[in-house]
């Protein structure tokens, strides 16, 4: 069975850091690009990150350019989200997710793979 876990998110004063992770297991995501995605309550989800299946290429939303880093760690199966400066219009629902596509997608739609979040709350 497929499964994607996110952790780490939790209440965080604005200009706080969090670190989220997303640890993968059921099949091999080492050669899959990974996203990170968001939705805040009566909005769409979007793109945050993604990073390709080598760690070598990344992407970044504008809104968190600068703020967020996105990493992957091959031998524990983990794809992570820095935070850093963290605003109230951050606030969000985090998602990870999987894709075999081989150029990294930013829209949701093109992900295979989910897991099923995690809350992130700054407070002003």
């Amino acid at each position: 069975q497929v499964q994607l876990v996110e952790s780490g998110g939790g209440l965080v004063q604005a200009g706080g850091s969090l670190r989220l992770s997303c640890a993968t297991s059921g099949r091999s995501f080492s050669n899959y690009a990974m996203g990170w995605f968001r939705q805040a309550p009566g909005k769409d989800r979007e793109f945050v990150a993604a990073i390709n299946w080598s760690g070598g290429n990344t992407y970044y939303a504008d809104s968190v350019k600068g703020r967020f880093t996105i990493s992957r760690d091959h031998a524990k199966n983990t794809v992570y989200l820095q935070m850093n400066s963290l605003k109230p219009e951050d606030t969000a629902a985090y998602y990870c997710a999987g894709t075999g596509a081989v150029i990294v997608p930013t829209r949701p739609d093109r992900y295979e793979y989910w897991g099923q979040g995690t809350q992130v709350t700054v407070s002003s």
